[in-house]
């Protein structure tokens, strides 16, 4: 069943800078998804065999999109097939997922047939990678998230063994053509490690441990990639 057709409207997303009444709130709406979610990643049965694209059962439980918020996500509201990524920007199979990921917003996106929804998922392991989420979201105030979300990946094994990235991450915001002053001072004050924090949670809470983890509406990739997602995507696509 297509991703638009199990959705339920849940309204917009809760604005960046929430009461402490409302961190509560979006705490306990969390742990009561997450609950549905947990049991969806127990109990959905494997239809894999040798050689076969990834499946689940037909009364596997929809991914619940009501924590889409949580992420960063590009494409139509109406998609029928929605693709999320669990990532860590330092981890070194995501970069090389990017090239997939990036494809995909060219050749089904921008068309309007699949939503990309991105959640954060820094490792402990990974030294930059929670300020590099922050990069991409502090880029995403002056609407070029995706656009450092990419140059991020590109550039990895530039950043990656650096004693302090920020000043590389503030040059690829000039070089984006952002307001450096702006992006600094958003970075300084850590204004979306909170929103990093939740996107972090929710994939604790769903049992995602490992990056990058790949869904095609509620069916995960057993092998990110081009060819694999874009088989499982046009498989999906042509069952609407």
């Amino acid at each position: 069943m297509g991703e638009a057709k199990r959705r339920q409207q849940t309204g917009s997303p809760s604005p960046r800078k929430r009461s402490r009444m409302g961190l509560v709130f979006t705490g306990l709406v969390i742990i009561a998804l997450a609950v549905v979610a947990v049991l969806y990643y127990l109990t959905q049965p494997s239809l894999t065999g040798p050689g076969e694209l990834p499946d689940v059962a037909e009364d596997t439980p929809g991914f619940p999109s009501q924590l889409d918020r949580y992420g960063v996500s590009v494409g139509s509201d109406d998609a029928e097939v929605v693709v999320r990524e669990f990532a860590d920007y330092q981890c070194p199979a995501c970069a090389r997922f990017a090239d997939a990921s990036q494809r995909l917003k060219e050749e089904y996106v921008d068309s309007g047939e699949v939503r990309f929804v991105f959640f954060d998922l820094p490792l402990p392991q990974h030294t930059h990678a929670m300020t590099a989420a922050m990069a991409a979201r502090c880029a995403g105030d002056q609407d070029g998230y995706w656009a450092m979300h990419d140059r991020l990946f590109e550039e990895q094994s530039n950043w990656e063994s650096l004693s302090d990235a920020s000043g590389q991450f503030s040059d690829y915001a000039d070089d984006l053509g952002l307001d450096t002053r702006r992006f600094n001072r958003c970075m300084e004050s850590e204004l979306h490690r909170e929103a990093v924090e939740e996107s972090r949670q929710v994939a604790r809470q769903l049992q995602v441990a490992s990056t990058p983890t790949v869904l095609v509406n509620n069916i995960p990739l057993n092998r990110p990639g081009w060819e694999q997602l874009s088989a499982v995507v046009e498989r999906e696509l042509n069952e609407q």
